[in-house]
């Protein structure tokens, strides 16, 4: 678990903590006992003066060491519980980093932000306040209890501190609500964020369709329920103070009425009946914290669980226990008899699957939508786990490949064409340094993007704005094949990379990459135009996740299959597609 590995490795922290704590603790009930005395020796005749000097000068060395003390307790526990929110969220983005594409198609970003934000800084609150305020009231307590009892009168701390565990019993009580109910509170936050990142993400499609309002109505339904589950958390808690009010008005009622009795009588002085009640209010604080504890610990033990369920989560795919593998792939690519299926489906997606791309060699892929192109594509790139011996790089086994080789030689152009919110030059080297400006103009040219960028007013600088929103389709494909090219990836996959482009800019594009093949790397074509795959070495056809036409584009012409259809239909509508 990842907090017992934070505790491993910073747990010692809390020890100076916790020892300067109890010392502060200690010394805050110091000042109740000097009053006290100081109070006697003002009512004694003729009292000697420098025994109030003295009780002054007690009292603010007593002010400058728990001045200290408490800096130094909240340094060690405030700051450890900093650190452990660091390190949490640290460990909690590593693992999303390492979990599998199934996951994220079934996760909600609301969620993910959810246990990132809130349910991490709840479990910082229980390990910093939480702690803080249960050791600082349990030393608090045990010591004023002690000398109430001890040192001034038994019966008296008795009677005065009679009705505050039934006051206990019920505060305890009210926390299990609360953890319940924030509980509730966490997963409406969840569904709020979610719904925000949805609009935020799709806000262009929402103005196509007028759907503002209507976005807007269904978003205050949620955030309607998240005021509703709050405010049903709020009157639990909210219970707890004056609870706490009232129970202590009682104790400090029958302190005043069998106190003033025990003075009269002289059975103690007044400066003890002082000294008792300055005890009392010193309990005060640590049981109304019990109510801030019990709701600490509630929220904080929920959002562990939470973290501890979402850390539990397995990827699917791991990294090679045995990397056979020197370096990064060479680019010879072998598919044996590969059938997959995907985790919770009913059948198959592809279905005995084989070809050979030879090194400097491509492969192009036709087929309808949803006959399993990317599901090949993501095979090759192992984001999900394909049988064993169905994949082979170099002759060796893709599960015995590390994934940092495998992926390290690889270019990949998704569909999906996601830019991140940052300079084109960066999009482009995607954040490694050792990547030269002059590459990444080479990249662009070959991409056939170099032209457009230089006339941005910022070139390589401009911001694309989140996921690239500035930027028509075509151009955020085309400075995702240069983020693929920059590399110089020993294979090279486009999954319908060319598809927002005209006719025109793909021929320029598969011209550069002609040569760029031609320099011996491997690629993989996928595309609905056949004028993007006329040049591949091979090509194959998938009809429902099978391969039901192989061989060349003059080939497959002869063969007068799907192929050959598609090839005809797309001249009589002179196909191209326009960018943006």
């Amino acid at each position: 678990m990842a907090l017992s590995r934070f505790f491993k490795k910073h747990g010692w922290r809390y020890l100076p903590g916790v020892v300067f704590l109890v010392a502060n603790a200690m010394l805050a009930v110091l000042p109740a006992r000097i009053l006290g005395d100081v109070i006697d020796v003002l009512g004694t005749p003729n009292f000697d003066v420098r025994e109030v000097y003295k009780g002054i000068f007690y009292t603010v060395l007593v002010a400058v060491l728990i001045f200290i003390t408490r800096y130094i307790w909240r340094y060690f526990i405030m700051g450890n519980s900093r650190r452990m929110e660091q390190f949490l969220r640290h460990e909690l983005f590593t693992h999303f980093q390492s979990l599998s594409m199934d996951f994220y198609n079934h996760a909600k970003t609301g969620d993910l932000i959810a246990y990132g934000i809130n349910d991490i800084n709840a479990i910082r609150m229980t390990f910093g306040p939480g702690l803080s305020l249960s050791v600082n009231g349990i030393v608090m307590s045990a010591i004023s209890i002690a000398s109430m009892g001890g040192d001034i009168n038994g019966r008296l701390t008795l009677y005065a501190l009679l009705p505050v565990p039934i006051l206990i019993v019920l505060i305890v009580l009210l926390g299990a609500q609360v953890r319940a109910r924030f509980r509730k509170v966490q997963e409406a936050f969840a569904m709020v964020s979610d719904r925000v990142q949805e609009n935020i993400s799709g806000i262009r499609v929402i103005k196509a369709y007028a759907q503002e309002d209507a976005e807007t109505e269904r978003f205050e339904k949620l955030n309607q329920n998240m005021l509703d589950t709050n405010v049903h958390m709020v009157k639990a808690s909210a219970t707890m103070s004056p609870m706490v009010d009232l129970v202590f008005g009682l104790s400090f009622t029958i302190a005043l009425i069998y106190g003033s009795a025990l003075v009269r009588a002289g059975t103690i002085t007044l400066g003890e009946f002082v000294t008792f009640n300055g005890y009392l209010t010193l309990i005060v604080q640590p049981v109304r914290s019990i109510a801030r504890v019990i709701n600490l610990l509630s929220r904080g033990l929920a959002s562990l669980k939470r973290y501890n369920q979402i850390m539990a989560v397995e990827p699917m795919v791991v990294d090679a226990v045995e990397n056979k593998h020197e370096g990064v792939i060479r680019g010879q690519v072998e598919v044996r008899s590969l059938n997959f299926r995907y985790p919770e489906a009913a059948e198959d997606t592809l279905h005995d699957i084989s070809f050979t791309i030879e090194k400097g060699k491509t492969l192009g892929i036709l087929g309808h939508t949803g006959s399993g192109k990317t599901t090949l594509c993501n095979l090759l790139l192992k984001l999900y786990n394909p049988p064993k011996g169905s994949v082979l790089y170099d002759g060796v086994d893709i599960h015995d490949i590390s994934l940092a080789n495998l992926r390290g030689g690889i270019g990949y152009v998704p569909q999906d064409n996601f830019l991140f919110s940052t300079t084109i030059a960066e999009n482009i080297r995607f954040f490694d340094d050792s990547v030269t400006q002059e590459q990444i103009e080479t990249a662009a040219k070959q991409a056939d993007i170099y032209d457009n960028i230089v006339d941005f007013p910022d070139g390589f600088d401009s911001m694309v704005g989140e996921r690239g929103v500035t930027l028509s389709g075509g151009q955020k494909q085309r400075i995702s094949i240069a983020r693929a090219l920059v590399r110089r990836p020993p294979l090279l996959i486009l999954d319908d990379a060319l598809s927002a482009v005209d006719a025109q800019t793909e021929q320029d594009i598969l011209t550069s990459l002609r040569s760029f093949f031609e320099g011996g790397a491997s690629g993989v074509i996928v595309a609905h135009r056949v004028s993007a795959l006329m040049n591949c070495d091979e090509i194959i056809v998938l009809d429902e996740g099978r391969i039901v036409e192989r061989g060349t584009h003059e080939e497959l012409m002869r063969l007068g299959g799907y192929y050959a259809d598609t090839a005809a239909k797309q001249a009589d509508k002179g196909e191209g597609g326009e960018e943006g």
